[in-house]
C-alpha cells in the first residue's frame, strides 16, 4: 500500500465546492488518476463545511483555505520495478461571495519507485 497526500490551498475569500456540493447543478472537487503503475484503493477528499452566501437560498458544502486529498494506493503485482510517474487531474471551481469562475482542471504528477 502506498499513500498520496496532496496540499491545495485557496486565497482568502475564495470557495470551491465540495466533492458532494449542495446541489446537482454544482462542479464537485474531483481528484482522478489516469495513469500510472498503481491502482487507486481510495481518495480521501478535505471535510467540507456549511456555508452560506448571498447567491445561494441555502447553505452550500464547500472547502476553503488550506486542505489536503489523499489517496490509498495499491501495488499491483504486475508492476515493474523502477521509478515511475503516477498523474491524474484535479478539477475544481473556484468562487467568491458574488460569482463563480471557470471550472479548472490542474495536472497533477507524483514521482513513485517501485521495489
Amino acid at each position: 500500500m502506498a499513500v498520496v497526500t496532496l496540499h491545495a490551498s485557496l486565497p482568502a475569500g475564495y470557495h470551491a465546492n465540495s466533492n458532494t456540493p449542495s446541489d446537482a447543478y454544482l462542479i464537485p472537487l474531483s481528484l482522478k488518476w489516469t495513469g500510472g503503475p498503481l491502482e487507486v484503493d481510495s481518495v480521501t477528499y478535505p471535510k467540507a463545511s456549511l456555508e452560506k452566501y448571498s447567491f445561494s437560498d441555502k447553505p452550500l458544502s464547500v472547502v476553503t483555505g488550506e486542505f489536503v486529498l489523499t489517496t490509498k494506493f495499491k501495488v499491483p503485482a504486475s508492476a515493474l520495478n523502477g521509478a515511475a510517474a503516477q498523474t491524474g487531474t484535479l478539477k475544481f471551481q473556484a468562487c467568491n461571495d458574488r460569482m463563480c469562475f471557470a471550472p479548472k482542471t490542474v495536472n497533477v504528477s507524483v514521482a513513485v519507485e517501485i521495489q
